[in-house]
């Protein structure tokens, strides 16, 4: 099957692949395959040509996107015994979630932890600050040419996720992506079609087919942030953190149609919250007021806008919990105050622009099955 050739779009050519499936069968659960990337019959077997590469045998630290297609994928890298990474949903909480399967699981273990729930039940965020290398990329595709050229499904999370990993120092420009599609998804697509911002790949596996396709084209070099709108920055805290680093680096990071609306990326949101009579800078009784590094201020006082307020905390989470979790986030406050009991702690920040930055990027973070309600503390103790 072959797109036209004419005034062909990316969306043409996904249509088409998409109708295609669906009308010869080729797609599994979940159906209808638009709008998604598909999962085909064969997706399993197809995956199994990963662990033959070169490229995956001296891999160490695998990312492989979170589709139904490459639950195999996922499932080699683990028995593999290599560090599996996985994107967060849309980047909502973040940017990665590594999988840690229980000590000597099985491979049935391992099965389902390659499973998305098992994403959900066996994994722990990998923030800004982990410093990871990526050795190897795994991607989902609705279309791939043999010369490498990559259509997704239209969202553009497979392109901004490469990107943000290039932000990071996570890839280099030699580090190999590698997609698995079904035969009738290796298409010719106009080189005319491939935007700066587009990803490549090095590989292309098929149920019957290994495909070197020797790509030259350069990888996406960052971020394209005139690309990026305000209301995915509202929505990818992540990518709130990773500008700001930028923007201090000196980096121009104007954003799409930014020269007609006033800068959002600070913008906080609070949540209104009743705590009784107590103000919120008197610690109660149960008040565990906790180092987090070195340099912290003495004693307590009214809340600051330096001072952060974290509520909604899961009822089991210990004080532990939640600084693995700022550590690993990159907004590892001076002082911590953990009120355990009344499920919220107050983070305190060196000044009210470090505070502010901590509010963008952990808008959205979860702990357990719960997410957190992050406000600056002078804000939550006005509402």
């Amino acid at each position: 099957m072959e797109p036209r050739a004419v005034g062909v779009s990316k969306q043409d050519i996904r249509e088409q692949i998409w109708g295609y499936m669906e009308s010869q069968n080729l797609a599994d659960f979940p159906r209808p395959v638009h709008h998604r990337i598909p999962n085909f019959k064969g997706a399993s077997h197809a995956a199994e040509q990963l662990p033959r590469l070169q490229a995956f045998k001296t891999a160490r630290t695998i990312k492989v996107n979170p589709d139904a297609p490459q639950k195999s994928a996922r499932f080699f890298v683990l028995e593999s015994k290599k560090t599996l990474l996985v994107p967060t949903p849309r980047l909502r909480t973040g940017l990665f979630n590594k999988i840690t399967p229980p000590p000597g699981a099985t491979k049935d273990i391992l099965r389902k932890c390659a499973t998305s729930q098992g994403v959900r039940n066996y994994s722990v965020p990998t923030g800004l600050d982990s410093r990871v290398l990526v050795d190897l990329v795994v991607v989902g595709s609705v279309a791939v040419s043999e010369k490498g050229w990559r259509i997704g499904k239209g969202e553009g999370y497979a392109d901004l996720e490469y990107a943000m990993m290039v932000s990071m120092g996570a890839v280099s420009k030699e580090t190999p992506v590698v997609t698995i599609v079904h035969d009738c998804q290796v298409v010719d697509i106009p080189e005319e079609l491939v935007e700066e911002h587009d990803i490549t790949v090095d590989y292309i596996l098929t149920p019957t087919r290994v495909i070197a396709t020797g790509c030259k084209r350069p990888q996406p070099m960052g971020i394209t942030w005139f690309k990026i709108s305000l209301e995915m920055m509202e929505k990818i805290p992540i990518l709130r953190s990773l500008r700001a680093r930028e923007q201090q680096a000196g980096k121009d990071v104007t954003l799409q149609g930014e020269h007609q609306h006033l800068p959002e990326a600070g913008r906080q949101q609070t949540v209104p919250l009743s705590v009784g009579r107590r103000p919120l800078d008197t610690p109660g009784p149960e008040t565990n007021s906790t180092e987090a590094g070195p340099g912290s201020p003495p004693g307590e006082g009214a809340p600051l806008a330096a001072d952060v307020y974290v509520g909604n905390l899961p009822r089991d989470t210990r004080v532990s919990d939640l600084k693995r979790a700022l550590r690993e986030l990159g907004s590892a406050p001076l002082r911590l105050t953990w009120q355990g009991p009344r499920r919220r702690a107050f983070l305190h920040y060196p000044d009210s622009a470090a505070a502010q930055q901590a509010v963008s990027c952990l808008q959205g973070l979860r702990l357990g099955t719960d997410t957190l309600r992050v406000a600056l503390a002078r804000q939550q103790r006005d509402k």
